[in-house]
């Protein structure tokens, strides 16, 4: 190879080498622009919850339906808050005050949800404290109470019970109120435009497999504590 030729050869590699270089910068950058830049830290506080609500409904539309059944699970939960909340000073075996000690729980983060979610879309919120008796199903024509609420009646006979009796009327009345969820739901699910909010339909879904479950879990209880009392 000629000195000459060996000049041409070295300035071919040094270009090659160059182009190379930017082809990989190129490619570089571009993957680099075609990555999403991470997240901003989401914004907090009242306004950017309803903000976000706004957005989600956009994609979701919610109906009166929708807000109506949270309304009304609302006051149905806080009633049986207050049934589950009196198995420690009536008596309750231990079976029954893990049953209640659940529910209590289990519901009071769903009231807080529901509320939360209602909050969030400008919706009135209903004021727990004062629904937790029999109360009628807002907005009927009649004082039709909401499905499987206890009347007032219903609420002084278990609140007079004591032991296995309380046992007994607290697993009777909360099947009865577990199964008033359960139509709940159906009726929401019934209703024309209903439940497409997904975060609605995920809890109405949800609340429908819990309380059936524990239906199947009082009822067997039930039937244990009847054959007890047999022997």
């Amino acid at each position: 190879m000629t000195l000459t030729h060996a000049h041409q050869f070295t300035a071919a590699v040094v270009v090659g080498l160059a182009l190379a270089g930017c082809g990989g910068a190129s490619r570089q950058a571009a993957s680099r622009s075609l990555t999403p830049a991470p997240p901003a830290p989401e914004a907090q506080g009242p306004a950017a919850a309803v903000a976000r609500a706004r957005a989600d409904s956009v994609r979701h539309p919610y109906t009166a339906a929708d807000v109506a059944f949270l309304s009304h699970m609302i006051a149905h939960h806080a009633q049986a808050i207050v049934m589950a909340g009196w198995a420690p000073s009536h008596g309750a075996s231990p079976s029954v005050r893990t049953l209640a000690a659940r529910i209590i729980n289990a519901q009071r983060d769903e009231i807080a949800f529901m509320q939360q979610w209602l909050r969030n879309r400008l919706q009135p919120v209903p004021p727990v404290h004062e629904m937790a008796m029999a109360m009628p199903m807002p907005g009927a024509a009649t004082d039709t109470l909401m499905p499987g609420m206890l009347t007032d009646v219903q609420l002084r006979e278990l609140d007079e019970g004591r032991g296995a009796e309380f046992d007994r009327r607290f697993l009777t009345f909360m099947i009865q109120h577990h199964r008033g969820a359960v139509v709940m739901v159906q009726q929401l699910f019934g209703s024309y435009g209903a439940a497409q909010d997904e975060i609605v339909f995920k809890l109405a879904s949800d609340i429908n497999v819990d309380q059936t479950t524990e239906i199947a879990r009082m009822e067997r209880m039930l039937l244990m504590l009847e054959l007890q009392g047999a022997l």
